[in-house]
């Protein structure tokens, strides 16, 4: 098949080889174009590398980036990670449409941060679809769904590198191929079901020690890597990446108050929280890098008692 690609980052190179592996031709490469003084995109890159035509066009709502697809004579336009807008106008072109990757099962967690949202609400599955792109945001007809487990102490990292990164490239390629040979059935997403979450950014991610150890234990996970959840010791900003949530079974049990230091020892430290204790094992401390929680605690001589949090 001819593909119009329209992508950014790790996951469009990633699906772009996919298609190239398997010997379709790619016409041309929409890609964003880069901000003064940042890298190269990647996808940029190995389109040029392997001689694609490739547009960078500050809107694909201009006549320019339209005529660009027109002059493709794509079968197909294939977006996978797309910030940009893309209007009907464009899209449309293609002999059979365009189809788009978003990391939710549609129409749940539409945005930008649909990976950080269900697992910051404690949620056991997400998944992916593959859609018809509209001018509303991932509003689409869906064309392909696929459901993977978020394991109980799973990750940003973990639920998107092992899971819906490649399942995804996967299920382009499957979805493409349905498309193109008109076995594809479309279901227009139920808008009693949808739900639209915004960025999951700094704010959003700020711990807060009043919370249940749960609710914090679950946003630490939705941060990490990015954007990293935080806390404050002594005014200074301290992210925490890598922890464990010990539940607390007894009254006897509780120690501290929310957001106080309880204890230190070769594996990192612990806080209290209500209804369990947070031991940390990675953080990076403000101006500084990633580190062992247990070295952090040591180089700046935390001590049981100090409290963590605005």
């Amino acid at each position: 098949m001819r593909i119009a690609f329209i992508g950014q980052q790790d996951f469009g190179k990633a699906v772009l080889e996919a298609f190239l592996k398997r010997g379709d031709d790619v016409a041309g490469v929409f890609c964003a174009p880069e901000k003064p003084g940042a890298k190269p995109d990647v996808l940029r890159t190995a389109a040029e590398e392997k001689g694609l035509q490739v547009f960078q066009f500050a809107s694909l709502k201009s006549p320019e980036a339209e005529a660009a697809m027109r002059g493709l004579k794509a079968d197909i336009g294939i977006m996978a990670y797309v910030l940009q807008f893309a209007p009907q106008s464009f899209v449309n072109i293609p002999t059979h449409g365009t189809i788009q990757y978003h990391p939710s099962l549609l129409p749940r967690y539409r945005g930008p941060s649909s990976i950080n949202w269900p697992i910051a609400r404690g949620e056991l599955q997400t998944g992916l679809t593959i859609f018809r792109p509209t001018d509303g945001l991932d509003e689409g007809p869906v064309i392909l769904q696929k459901i993977c487990a978020i394991g109980a102490d799973a990750t940003l990292g973990d639920v998107y590198f092992e899971n819906l990164f490649p399942m995804g490239v996967d299920a382009m390629l499957e979805a493409a191929d349905l498309v193109v040979a008109g076995q594809h059935i479309e279901v227009d997403q139920d808008e009693d079901a949808a739900s639209y979450e915004g960025w999951f950014r700094a704010a959003e991610a700020e711990i807060r020690w009043g919370a249940h150890a749960e609710q914090i234990y679950n946003l630490i996970r939705a941060a990490n890597p990015a954007p990293g959840a935080w806390t404050t010791l002594d005014g200074k900003k301290l992210q925490i990446f890598d922890c464990c949530l010990h539940p607390i079974r007894r009254l006897s049990d509780v120690k501290g108050k929310p957001g106080e230091v309880i204890g230190i020892d070769a594996d990192g430290f612990s806080v209290c929280a209500q209804g369990g204790r947070i031991e940390i094992r990675k953080v990076k401390p403000e101006g500084g890098k990633k580190v062992s929680a247990a070295d952090y605690a040591r180089e700046i001589g935390l001590a049981a008692g100090q409290v963590l949090g605005r």
